[in-house]
């Protein structure tokens, strides 16, 4: 059984997304198999310079980044073709923190000065950044942040705690969100500075670096105006590149599924040709066709301008989520015992997708947002 990246209607790859598509999937082939995978997983970085300065090359730290600053301004929809090789390839990179989730807050925000200074560095790859939002009992952005930013002279101190940070210990800036008397504000913490601490989390997936940031009376800078509404306009945005991602893991751990149960023989026959392991792969396959058919409609949505793509985006977060983490909870299934050991990569898919399920809010918020937001479009049919 193939497993087949192609899609029907809306959500059909054109001839460029699907050059870029081969592109992608050509880098990753050469420079992220298996095994530098787990290599990068025991590093404190979590990735290559290498490889990240020909993702540069190629444009792609640049893709969501407009013109003016360096980058090549692609829309939503090749941001998820990239993603989706990014996924398949179980990529160890800041790509997400830096390359997506930055980017956005930043243009959301509208402070033309650090984007100026801050965004062709990171499309040149010669800055990693990344966005610090959560705090203990949330992977959401919380309404009042514990975290505080206190004026000092012409600039701000901070006091508090970030944690769930994407790619801590790489970065060498960080953009914070804290309280400010005036409301929730982003301010941007460069790595070194005095009063800053950071610190590894251990994670289930090791192939995602987390950490924590603790700030005590820590110089930082204001960045725009209104951090609150910018951060969770940013969080939608990077969200496309996470489902794709998931997409794209659903649809690798499938594959590889397919491929065991057709080649592994007990009693004389393919395991594929029992019913019961037949049935789990035609699920699977179900499950990640529809999450890659989701994720590239709410690209497609939010590259439209649609007015119910919120809706969309709450439940494509939903499902994929879901769908990642049963795919490749039944591809270690279809594997048997040796799905279960640390030499097989099953496994690390499975972590991937139980990561990727809550970094952004879980699938019940997801949910509960749906609903919520549904009411605004009572009429409509969701995709």
């Amino acid at each position: 059984m193939a497993i087949s990246t192609g899609s029907t209607g809306s959500t059909a790859l054109t001839r460029e997304q699907d050059d870029l598509r081969g592109a992608v999937a050509d880098l990753l082939a050469k420079r992220s198999p298996e095994s530098e995978v787990r290599r990068l997983m025991t590093d404190d970085a979590g990735y290559d310079n290498g490889l990240w300065a020909e993702m540069a090359a190629m444009g792609l730290l640049g893709l969501v980044i407009p013109d003016e600053f360096g980058g090549s301004g692609a829309g939503a929809a090749e941001l998820a073709v990239v993603s989706e090789q990014l996924g398949r390839a179980l990529l160890c990179a800041p790509f997400l923190s830096t390359a997506v989730l930055t980017p956005y807050l930043l243009l959301a925000l509208d402070d033309r000065t650090e984007c100026a200074e801050v965004l062709p560095r990171i499309a040149a790859g010669h800055l990693i950044a990344t966005v610090a939002f959560a705090e203990a009992g949330s992977a959401r952005p919380p309404q009042h942040p514990d975290t505080t930013a206190t004026p000092d002279g012409p600039g701000w101190t901070l006091t508090g705690e970030k944690t769930f940070v994407l790619d801590a210990i790489a970065a060498e800036r960080f953009y914070v969100l804290a309280e400010s008397g005036s409301g929730p504000g982003v301010f941007a913490v460069d790595r070194g500075a005095p009063g800053l601490a950071i610190a590894s989390l251990e994670t289930v997936d090791r192939t995602r670096k987390q950490g924590r940031l603790t700030f005590t009376g820590t110089p930082a800078r204001r960045i725009g105006s209104d951090g609150a509404a910018a951060m969770h306009t940013a969080l939608d945005q990077a969200a496309i590149a996470l489902l794709a991602e998931q997409a794209g893991g659903a649809l690798h751990v499938t594959q590889l599924a397919a491929d065991y149960a057709r080649t592994r023989y007990q009693f004389g026959r393919a395991i594929g040709s029992f019913q019961a392991v037949k049935h789990m792969c035609v699920d699977m396959l179900l499950d990640a066709q529809s999450a890659l058919s989701a994720a590239r409609h709410v690209a497609a949505s939010f590259d439209a301008g649609e007015p119910d793509r919120l809706v969309d985006l709450a439940l494509a977060q939903a499902f994929c989520s879901d769908a990642f983490v049963s795919t490749a909870a039944d591809a270690i299934q279809v594997h048997g015992g040796i799905g279960f050991t640390w030499e097989h990569p099953a496994h690390l898919y499975l972590r991937r997708a139980r990561t990727d399920a809550q970094i952004f809010g879980d699938p019940a918020w997801h949910r509960e947002r749906y609903v919520q937001l549904r009411e605004h479009f009572p009429g409509e049919e969701t995709s």
